[in-house]
């Protein structure tokens, strides 16, 4: 065998520097992700959490019929009170366009309001001729008679005209019954049905409210305490090239779960753009941290560099 050029013995010593390097950092990994989760670590910081919407609603149809068509698919942003879908409503069109031809009618009503003036001047004019001893006192009393059932009929047709109006607005609480609007602002999540199916009492539509969202966190029971309503956490979803996000704590736990010695926290995170979707895991961090796992790994490469470098040579 050919000995070594002074390039060939470079080359080597070189190679077993890294392979050295390389073993130490390896066999330096368990402790640096140890340190950590230390004792002395904050409990704080890189907690496990859920994205979830803020709420979601199974929608039905608020009385029973064939659906006559949706309007919205799956995936499609709404608002309250925006037209989901319809039913069929051929019949409570028909009676709404009854009740306000009713109710539009002033015959009657001008009528009754004629016999009673004609009423009340006949007897104007009994009473005139009474006075002049023309006619007697029965003649005037029927007069007054007729006048008083004359106002009768003008307030009986004026109530008709009243209860008219009634009827067209249960028309129109009737007809309305047909359309199905959403309850919130949110994104449709699934379909049940289809046009031409009967609804009665399942739904037809499930929604979910995506701004704000809703996140849920399990904390270690011995930060009891230390997170209150209002503070600030950093959330860091599980999606590439996407930062730290601002959350709220809305609500704290005040029963710690036996089972996983944690308690709950709720954090309210704004998502105005509905860039950031539902489902998602993520971490949130409460407060000041100490370096984690990466910044222990660093520090252990920073002083493994000068054990490298005084390695002898090897031949």
């Amino acid at each position: 065998m050919k000995p070594l050029t002074r390039h060939g013995q470079d080359l080597a010593r070189g190679a077993l520097r890294a392979g050295l390097l390389a073993a130490a950092l390896a066999a330096l990994a368990p402790w640096a992700q140890g340190q950590a989760k230390a004792p002395g670590a904050n409990p704080l910081q890189g907690l496990d959490c859920m994205i979830q919407p803020s709420l979601v609603v199974q929608v039905g149809a608020p009385s029973a019929g064939v659906i006559d068509r949706i309007d919205v698919e799956r995936g499609d942003v709404v608002k309250r009170g925006q037209v989901l879908a319809m039913l069929g409503a051929q019949v409570e069109r028909a009676a709404l366009a009854v009740a306000r031809e009713r109710a539009e009618q002033s015959g009657e009503v001008e009528a009754a309001v004629s016999v009673k003036a004609l009423a009340r001047s006949d007897l104007e004019r009994a009473q005139s001729l009474m006075d002049d001893q023309f006619v007697s006192k029965a003649y005037v009393e029927r007069a007054k008679a007729e006048a008083e059932v004359a106002g009768g009929r003008t307030v009986q047709a004026e109530e008709k005209r009243r209860l008219a109006a009634r009827e067209v607005e249960l028309a129109s609480a009737q007809l309305a019954q047909r359309v199905v609007r959403s309850p919130i602002d949110g994104v449709v999540v699934d379909r049940y049905m289809a046009p031409g199916e009967y609804i009665e009492q399942k739904p037809l539509l499930r929604l979910a409210a995506i701004d704000p969202l809703r996140v849920d966190v399990l904390v270690p029971a011995a930060a009891f305490g230390r997170v209150n309503v209002g503070e600030q956490g950093m959330v860091v979803p599980e999606l590439i090239d996407r930062g730290r996000l601002t959350a709220v704590v809305k609500t704290v736990d005040r029963v710690i779960d036996a089972a996983s010695n944690t308690f709950r926290v709720r954090l309210e995170l704004p998502n105005p753009d509905h860039k950031l979707p539902a489902g998602l895991r993520c971490t949130v961090s409460f407060g000041d941290a100490p370096e984690g796992a990466a910044a222990a790994a660093a520090a252990a490469t920073s002083s493994l560099k000068p054990v490298a470098q005084s390695l002898p040579a090897g031949r």
